[in-house]
């Protein structure tokens, strides 16, 4: 894999409570706290903002170039809507648990229409561990 494409930001903060497997995980479980900030892990265009597939509660699916498309599911807020775009590092949903059985925020990325592991894609350890550490994050 080319370094360019390890240049994800981790979406959220907290502790990663379920990895990718590909089978039964098509993504990576953050934990949080209803409210705690969702940020977009590259700059991209919002392609959907609405309650989504059964499971998913309230999502958010940001399409950051042909290949790529990141979606970031059980929110309990959306704030940005289809056809905006957003910076790496924006605050674009609040985490929640819809449809889900805790307060959780379930990322996934997808390279040419296929689930990979985010874990692989996400930067050095330093900003991916906490996007508010980024400089490039100011608010």
């Amino acid at each position: 894999m080319a370094k360019a494409d390890r240049n994800f930001l981790r979406p959220a903060g907290g502790t990663v409570i379920a990895r990718f497997d590909g089978r039964g995980n098509k993504g990576v479980d953050f934990a949080g706290s209803k409210g705690d900030p969702v940020h977009a892990a590259r700059d991209g265009k919002v392609v959907y903002s609405a309650v989504g597939p059964r499971g998913y509660g309230q999502l958010i699916m940001i399409k950051h170039d042909a290949a790529y498309v990141t979606a970031y599911a059980h929110n309990s807020q959306l704030l940005v809507k289809e056809g905006q775009s957003v910076k790496r590092g924006q605050v674009i949903a609040r985490m929640g648990d819809t449809e889900a059985n805790r307060v959780k925020l379930h990322f996934e990325l997808r390279k040419n229409g296929n689930a990979v592991d985010p874990a692989l894609y996400f930067e050095s350890a330093d900003t991916a561990a906490n996007p508010a550490r980024d400089p490039r994050n100011e608010q």
